[in-house]
């Protein structure tokens, strides 16, 4: 998946010479979260929104370099990186930098979650299983495993939970033998987080034949 052709620069990034009064104004016009800075090319951080509207207007942004972000992508950086940067940064922009570390542009957010959401994860039909087991006890290929046994096809697999030695799994597989996909997890001892139509017809069914037998041994 090739991310550079999303590099844009529909925004010149400021100088570090410039005034602060002049990215003010930029950011009164603008909907980003931060604003790059460079000298003579070379990539110094990024400033906030936040922190510009605290600055003296008087001054230039080099004055206030220490409060500059310096968090950034290369422009060979992974699809799933990127996503990752923007959510450890909480930014709606993110720098692009060559391997000289000379600015090339940035993305934005909206571009590469559009990305996620053409992966066959999102675009593709499917039925989704949230299980739930020890955090050293868990393997993918016993989890690929189970649903390969019941003939599914997984679209995608991520851990998305991590709590109290517990790590829980998302799995997206095809709409094919749900329920005897979630009784052998349960087999192999993971907790089935999600909640299933099928699976709660047959703890209801179950629970109706105990009561039915609890009856009849009266």
């Amino acid at each position: 998946m090739n991310t550079s052709e999303y590099i844009i620069n529909d925004i010149q990034p400021f100088d570090k010479t410039a005034p602060i009064s002049s990215v003010q104004k930029a950011f009164n016009q603008l909907t980003y979260s931060h604003i790059p800075v460079v000298h003579e090319n070379d990539f110094v951080g990024s400033v906030s929104e936040t922190d510009v509207h605290c600055f003296e207007t008087d001054k230039v942004i080099g004055d206030f370099q220490y409060a500059l972000e310096p968090f950034h992508v290369k422009e060979d950086t992974n699809w799933l990186d990127i996503l990752e940067a923007f959510a450890l940064h909480q930014s709606n922009i993110m720098p692009v930098l060559n391997i000289e570390n000379e600015y090339l542009g940035y993305y934005e957010l909206s571009d590469i979650m559009q990305l996620f959401n053409d992966t066959p994860f999102l675009s593709e039909a499917g039925g989704i299983i949230v299980v739930e087991k020890g955090i050293l006890d868990y393997s993918f290929s016993e989890m690929c495993q189970i649903v390969e046994s019941n003939d599914a096809k997984i679209l995608g697999i991520f851990i998305s939970k991590i709590s109290n030695d517990l790590m829980q799994a998302t799995i997206k597989i095809g709409h094919t033998g749900m329920n005897a996909i979630v009784q052998t997890f349960r087999r192999y001892s993971y907790n089935v987080v999600s909640n299933h139509e099928e699976d709660k017809f047959l703890e209801d069914l179950k629970k109706r034949s105990d009561y039915l037998d609890k009856y009849l041994n009266m």
